[in-house]
């Protein structure tokens, strides 16, 4: 099983994106070769499904975190050593002799580029082996949820071959039979091991880079649970991606699986929303949180409704476009998956009675479905008012402070329901109404 998510709700909360301004793969990729960044995008596209696997990834990152390596590797010559890897070889090492020494021969006749290339993949390769066995000598005495992994590549690397390899000193030169013979030992007779010595390499460079993230912004790391359970609950959770960002405390349960949420515009509703989506699907990953605990029973999928725009391709309008996308989730939850969906303003783009029937019925509709999560936000508080007959309801809001008659928001949830209403107010103290009198 996957986990489901849609194109929307990645885009709203900003998740993929390696050039996106304020993304949240930007924020956590701060790997240093290529293939950590390959691993890097699989991990994002591919959260967990299961509560042990969650917690063991997590643990791995924590083990990094604490114990604060740097990377080892120089990144030049881990490419260098993936080209020459990737550039292959001859059949028999009889063949792979005579054609590093025809590479040698043209390169000073004809300043072919073959044996140089050749050299400098060999010795990059031996940089990198040189850097494994010196980080293993490091790591190798640390206990951890790591240990099983720096086992097999310390078997890996007890090849006698490969420490003799390990050996050789880059800055002489090197004869033409120890280059032939390498070339056809790694890239045939060791080339899988080869392979799983580069995938080491990735991993430590994600690992390193996401605990150094962590280590960085007061990241934690989030409790997975089984899905029966039905919880997500975190403390001081904010958007990770948001400098001084405020924290709040969310808890969802099985009997308490609506959150009603109202505030005025601006109140912060939508980034907390955010937040709490963000915090989720990073936990999903067994990544670090940016809250100061959380636990969660492992969803199936996640929908979210927060900027929904108009299609004009389609001829799709603002409001059509909002109902199209109720239906998508509303499919979604009736399917039986266990979700969190969470709904912005819902039906903002129609008349205030039409809003207020359909956010109402809307939310009664969906309370049913026990075994999803719900965020629902509107500033129609009068909806919140013909809610407060359903038990599994929990109403918070964002407050507006006026300070004289200057809004001022805290970002901070309250229980209950707001009696917020300072829209004109700010319409007047924005002179509007002078400007069209005028």
């Amino acid at each position: 099983m996957s986990f489901t998510i849609d194109r929307q709700t990645l885009d709203e909360l900003n998740l993929l994106g390696k050039f996106r301004q304020g993304s949240v793969y930007g924020l956590f990729n701060r790997v240093r070769t290529s293939g950590g960044e390959r691993l890097l995008d699989h991990l994002f596209l591919h959260p967990l499904q299961e509560a042990a696997a969650i917690n063991q990834r997590s643990a791995i990152f924590q083990f990094f975190q604490e114990a604060g390596l740097a990377f080892p590797f120089d990144p030049r010559e881990i490419a260098l050593m993936r080209e020459w890897l990737d550039g292959g070889t001859r059949s028999t090492f009889f063949m792979a002799l005579v054609d590093t020494m025809i590479s040698k021969g043209l390169s000073g006749l004809v300043r072919d580029e073959r044996y140089k290339k050749n050299v400098q993949g060999l010795q990059a390769t031996i940089g990198v082996l040189k850097s494994c066995y010196a980080f293993l000598a490091l790591a190798g005495s640390m206990k951890g949820p790591y240990t099983a992994r720096i086992s097999e590549i310390k078997q890996l690397l007890s090849d006698p071959r490969l420490e003799r390899l390990g050996k050789v000193d880059i800055y002489q030169a090197l004869p033409v039979n120890t280059l032939a013979f390498y070339d056809h030992l790694l890239k045939r007779g060791l080339l899988a091991a080869m392979e799983e010595i580069l995938a080491f390499i990735y991993e430590l460079d994600v690992n390193i880079a996401v605990s150094g993230v962590a280590a960085a912004r007061g990241f934690t790391y989030a409790r997975a649970l089984p899905p029966v359970k039905n919880v997500l609950s975190a403390e001081d959770l904010r958007h990770p991606c948001l400098e001084g960002a405020v924290g709040n405390a969310v808890t969802l349960r099985r009997d308490l699986n609506v959150l009603f949420l109202t505030g005025a515009n601006m109140a912060g509703k939508s980034t907390f929303m955010k937040s709490l989506g963000i915090g989720l699907y990073l936990a999903h990953m067994g990544f670090p949180v940016a809250a100061a605990s959380m636990e969660f029973s492992v969803r199936e999928g996640m929908y979210s409704s927060i900027n929904v725009a108009d299609n004009i391709g389609l001829g799709y309008s603002h409001f059509y476009a909002e109902v199209v996308r109720v239906k998508q989730a509303a499919e979604a939850a009736a399917s039986g998956k266990r979700l969190l969906l969470m709904f912005d303003e819902l039906f903002k783009g129609t008349n205030v009675k039409d809003a207020y029937d359909g956010t109402l019925a809307i939310t009664e509709a969906f309370s049913e479905y026990r075994n999803c999560l719900f965020v629902v936000s509107t500033h129609i508080i009068e909806v919140g008012e013909a809610l407060k007959n359903r038990s599994n309801i929990h109403f918070a809001f964002m407050p507006t402070i006026m300070n004289g008659v200057h809004p001022h928001y805290t970002y901070k949830l309250r229980e209950g329901i707001t009696e917020d209403r300072q829209g004109m107010l700010i319409i007047r103290n924005e002179g509007i109404l002078e400007l069209i009198g005028s």
